[in-house]
């Protein structure tokens, strides 16, 4: 079963820093471009940053200079630093564009 999961998710004070992580199953993420979104309470989901096979990123302007998205041994991670309240979401990973059935997700609470 082709599957996305997120994880690394958690509530942070302003200011402080996560690392999420997305894995598949059932298929690899190397040879694909693969993105961040985001969707917050009443807002429709976002792109946030992407990662191309051969390491071109891309950032929204909102993260730029705060998060950084890499990927190493078959998963993508979005280190995330400098977090804000407006980053609170719930966080997914995907192709870019979206292609494979959306995962749970991971949520990131930012609040102090």
């Amino acid at each position: 079963q082709l599957q996305l999961v997120e994880s690394g998710g958690g509530l942070v004070q302003p200011g402080g820093s996560l690392r999420l992580s997305c894995a598949a199953s059932g298929f690899t993420l190397d040879s694909y471009t693969i993105g961040w979104f985001r969707q917050a309470p009443g807002k429709e989901r976002e792109g946030v940053s992407s990662i191309s096979s051969g390491g071109s990123r891309k950032y929204v302007d909102s993260v730029k200079g705060r998060f950084t998205i890499s990927r190493d041994n078959g998963k993508v991670y979005l280190q995330m630093n400098s977090l804000k309240p407006e980053d609170t979401a719930v966080y997914y990973c995907n192709t870019d564009p979206a292609y494979f059935t959306w995962g749970q997700g991971t949520q990131v609470i930012v609040s102090s």
